[in-house]
């Protein structure tokens, strides 16, 4: 059965499990060697089961621990062109690492990888969408400006949505962060918001998603009751009702979520 867990989530760094009950591979090491190899352990994963580690950008809470941590756990990275070219412009890979451009969809471990590019100021931002051996399908989508025809499509159809809902509008706009970051934030290649992102749950949800886990909130700039209540909102206003026909839950920041087995 797949296996799924937001390991970190948010500003302050970010890594995602997905496997099966043998191995599985992370996405993004964005916190340090130390705290993400005892969120493993915590779990039951071995770092020695893990099959390798897939990249979505460059951007420091996505890869700072990436350096210590295949040094101690020697693993194949993947990523887009870009992306592992501003990763290794940035000294963020051990000697001699093992690195892959993504080119279409790699297999390994007995997952399928899938990766879709995001607008995202970055090299060049994606997201992955992820088959399992039981066809059961995931898709981590955070980092995301707006939604495009492309990310739209990717998170489409899957089991399992991981999705950004990095910040509600008006805490941003009437909170500390200078002008030139709020302009950012709000921006095509910023973050999504709790609304933006609420508003693409119903046709998931009508194209069989059935658990969706809202990630990368913002610390300042959001709660995790404000992006659950507003995503809540939206799918019940479909006369879904929550535990029957969808799951919602928001991906903690500093690794307490448990394994969830689907």
């Amino acid at each position: 059965m797949a296996r799924y867990c937001p390991l970190f989530s948010g500003s302050e760094g970010n890594c995602t499990y997905l496997g099966t009950a043998s191995g599985g591979v992370l996405v993004d090491a964005g916190v340090s060697a130390k705290r993400l190899t005892e969120a493993l352990l915590q779990r039951g994963i071995d770092p020695a089961s893990l099959h390798g580690i897939f990249l979505t950008h460059e951007h420091s809470d996505h890869i700072s621990g990436l350096k210590v941590f295949l040094k101690k756990h020697p693993m194949p990275v993947y990523g887009t062109r870009g992306t592992l070219e501003a990763v290794a412009d940035k000294d963020a890979l051990p000697a001699g690492a093992t690195v892959y451009a993504i080119d279409g969809t790699v297999e390994i471990g007995g997952l399928q990888v899938t990766a879709f590019a995001t607008p995202h100021d970055s090299r060049e931002s994606c997201g992955y969408r992820v088959i399992f051996p039981d066809e059961r399908t995931a898709a981590i989508a955070t980092d995301i400006g707006h939604l495009t025809d492309t990310v739209k499509e990717a998170v489409n159809g899957c089991d399992l949505v991981h999705i950004e809902s990095n910040h509600d509008v008006r805490m941003l706009e009437c909170g500390p962060y200078p002008f030139y970051l709020k302009e950012r934030i709000l921006s095509q290649v910023g973050h999504l918001s709790n609304e933006r992102c609420a508003a693409l749950l119903p046709s998931l949800l009508e194209n069989g998603t059935t658990r969706f886990v809202l990630a990368h909130l913002s610390r300042e700039n959001n709660t995790p009751l404000l992006a659950q209540v507003t995503a809540q909102t939206a799918l019940k206003a479909t006369g879904a009702l929550e535990n029957r026909d969808f799951l919602l839950g928001v991906a903690a920041p500093t690794g307490t979520d448990d394994i969830l087995i689907f």
